[in-house]
């Protein structure tokens, strides 16, 4: 069944209602309270003896808990992942946070393109050409450098990436892999948690640096590399032109 104007408009709808509700629910319960440093390390001890009692239950509670917070663009998820590491360890805090954080991104990057995308097309479908364009030559390796350099917030990328025609599939991987160097960082800092202060402090000035360098060398190594194939077309056309022109003045030569 093809789904109709109508349809279409009764669906954004009820997801905008749906966004509406969760935002709601968390400011007027002031949720917020829970997702912060100083409640993690008051409830630790807690937390870890629920885990200790209840370990899927809570792994997938958490897991819950981090889709929701990233599919709607919350803030906390920082904190989330840190507590991740305080209450799981590193490896399985890593693969708890690498799934939560990247299918909560995807489900905003799927609502996005569900609520404004047509709009977005329709109204400044000219000016994007290029940018879309860009995005199925190069989409992977762009998306995989802003995911490791920290210039734009991951909820603005999530966002924006929702209003490109890049593939759900590619974004979800990418991203997976992206975000994993970052996960492993503030999940290992977790471990730590009751020395922890201010998250501020977990990424030093030499690991942004060293994350911009790893996000920056794919799309710069593909560069390169189309640079050199043209350059090497271009010498090898020059060549076949000089060898055909050789036999041609050849020819004449012998007429």
């Amino acid at each position: 069944m093809i789904p109709t104007k109508k349809n279409t408009w009764i669906g954004k709808a009820v997801v905008v209602g749906l966004i509406v509700i969760g935002i709601f629910a968390f400011r007027y319960f002031e949720l917020g309270r829970y997702l912060s440093l100083d409640y993690l390390k008051a409830s630790q001890e807690k937390f870890q003896q629920l885990y200790q009692s209840h370990r899927f239950a809570v792994i997938a509670a958490y897991m819950g808990i981090y889709i929701a917070v990233t599919a709607l663009s919350l803030p906390g998820a920082a904190v989330l992942t840190v507590a991740g590491g305080g209450l799981f360890g590193l490896v399985v805090g890593t693969i708890a946070v690498s799934f939560a954080s990247t299918i909560g991104a995807t489900l905003a990057c799927a609502v996005s393109r569900f609520l404004l995308q047509d709009w977005v097309q329709g109204k400044f479908g000219d000016r994007l050409a290029t940018i879309n364009g860009g995005i199925e030559k190069e989409g992977a390796f762009y998306l995989f450098s802003l995911r490791l350099v920290p210039v734009f917030p991951f909820f603005v990328i999530n966002l924006l990436m929702g209003l490109t025609k890049m593939r759900l599939f590619t974004f979800f991987w990418v991203s997976q892999i992206g975000m994993l160097a970052g996960t492993i960082v503030y999940v290992n800092a977790g471990k730590e948690l009751a020395k922890i202060d201010s998250l501020s402090g977990i990424l030093s000035p030499g690991v942004l640096v060293s994350f911009a360098a790893l996000g920056l060398f794919p799309i710069t190594a593909r560069k390169l590399l189309a640079r050199y194939r043209s350059s090497s077309q271009k010498s090898a056309s020059k060549t076949t032109d000089s060898h055909t022109s050789d036999v041609s003045t050849m020819n004449g030569n012998a007429m």
